[in-house]
C-alpha cells in the first residue's frame, strides 16, 4: 500500500482580504487540516465561519500562536499587519503563508528576513496570480519544456475594478495597504522573476498616480515599473480602472517573450473571443497554438505541505519570495508621483 504523508495542521489569523478563502481552499485540496481561526471583525467572522463551520473560532490570536500542534499560520490580515503576525508565528515555531503583499515597508521585510534566517521557518507569500492561476502554471510548463527558447522579457498587466462602495477604510490608507506597486504589482514582479529566471534584479524606473480619485488622496489608482534582472527584463502596469462593462474584475494579461517564440496569457477573459478565463496563446516557429488551461493542475498547496513536512523549497524558494517583495517595495519607494497624488 502506498504510504500517505501525514496532514499538516494550520490555523488562520486575519481574514480582511477575500483572498483568505483561496488560501484556505488550496491547503484543504492538499489534505491539510484546518484547525482554528481568529479575527476581531464580527461581520467578516460570520461569513468566514459559515464557509468553514467545522473550524473552531478562538478567543485570541495568542491561543493560536501558543498551540504547538499547529504547523502553519495563514493570514490575509490588513496588509501592514501581516509581517508582524508572521514574525510572531515564526518565533512560535510555525511556518507562514501570507496573502500578498507580505510586507508594506522595507523595514518590515528586513525584520522578517532576519527572523526567518534565525528560526529556519518558511515564510511563503501566496502570489495567486501565478500559483493559483491554471494558465500561468501551464506557461511555466511550456517554458521549462523549451517551447519558446530562452525567455528575455515579460510584460505583466494587472488591471482591477475598484468597487469603491465595497472597500474597507484601510484600502484608502497608504500606510496600511502599502501603495499600488507594493500591493498589486507584487504579483507581476513574482511572475517576472519566475519566468525570466532572474535571481537578482533592479528597478530601472517606476511611477504611480491618482488620476481619477482626488477625494481619496492616499489612494494610488495607476502604477508602472521597468525591471532589469540577470535573466531578462520586465515591464509591469497595474491600475484600478476596469470599467463596469467588462465581464470580470480585470483583464489580466501576461506576455512572455522568448528567443524562439512568445506566449500570451488572457487569464480572466478573452475579449470578444472564447468564454471564461485561463486562455493561453503560444506562437512558435510552427504556427499559432491555443491552450484551454481550465483543467490544469495547481501544485502550490501540495508543494507547500511537502516543504513544511520535509523542510524543502519546492513551492517557492525563500530568496525568490523576499526578492519579489523587495523589488515591489523599492519601486513604490522610488516611484515618481504623478496626477493628484499628494
Amino acid at each position: 500500500m502506498e504510504k500517505v504523508e501525514p496532514n499538516i495542521r494550520f490555523a488562520v489569523i486575519g481574514i480582511n482580504h477575500p483572498h483568505i478563502y483561496g488560501q484556505v481552499n488550496l491547503l484543504l485540496r492538499a489534505g491539510a487540516e484546518f484547525v482554528s481561526f481568529y479575527a476581531p471583525e464580527p461581520d467578516l467572522v460570520a461569513q468566514f465561519a459559515a464557509a468553514y463551520p467545522e473550524v473552531r473560532q478562538t478567543g485570541s490570536a495568542e491561543e493560536i500562536l501558543e498551540d504547538e500542534t499547529i504547523q502553519l499560520l495563514v493570514t490575509a490580515a490588513i496588509p501592514n499587519e501581516r509581517a508582524p503576525l508572521g514574525l510572531a508565528a515564526m518565533r512560535h515555531g510555525k511556518d507562514v503563508m501570507s496573502d500578498k503583499p507580505g510586507f508594506t515597508s522595507l523595514a518590515q521585510l528586513a525584520e522578517v528576513r532576519r527572523v526567518q534566517q534565525e528560526t529556519g521557518r518558511i515564510y511563503s507569500i501566496c502570489f495567486s496570480e501565478r500559483l493559483e492561476n491554471p494558465a500561468t502554471v501551464k506557461a511555466g510548463e511550456l517554458i521549462q519544456a523549451g517551447t519558446i527558447g530562452h525567455v528575455i522579457q515579460s510584460i505583466g498587466l494587472g488591471p482591477h475594478r475598484i468597487r469603491l462602495g465595497t472597500r474597507p477604510d484601510w484600502f484608502f490608507r497608504r500606510e496600511q495597504y502599502g501603495g499600488i506597486l507594493t500591493d498589486i504589482a507584487s504579483h507581476q514582479v513574482d511572475q517576472f522573476l519566475y519566468f525570466t529566471g532572474s535571481t537578482a534584479a533592479e528597478v530601472v524606473a517606476a511611477q504611480v498616480a491618482n488620476y481619477k480619485h482626488p477625494h481619496y488622496p492616499e489612494l494610488e489608482d495607476f502604477g508602472d515599473m521597468v525591471l532589469r534582472g540577470n535573466g531578462g527584463t520586465g515591464y509591469i502596469r497595474v491600475d484600478w480602472y476596469t470599467p463596469d462593462g467588462l465581464s470580470t474584475w480585470g483583464d489580466g494579461r501576461l506576455t512572455i517573450l522568448g528567443t524562439g517564440g512568445y506566449i500570451e496569457l488572457r487569464k480572466y477573459c478573452d475579449l470578444a473571443g472564447r468564454p471564461g478565463g485561463n486562455h493561453l496563446f503560444l506562437v512558435d516557429q510552427t504556427g499559432t497554438h491555443y491552450f484551454d488551461c481550465s483543467q490544469v493542475d495547481l501544485p502550490y498547496g501540495r508543494q507547500l505541505v511537502h516543504d513544511i513536512l520535509h523542510r524543502t523549497e519546492t513551492a517557492m524558494t525563500q530568496p525568490h519570495c523576499f526578492l519579489a517583495s523587495e523589488l515591489a517595495l523599492q519601486a513604490e519607494a522610488q516611484a515618481q508621483r504623478l496626477g493628484y497624488l499628494i
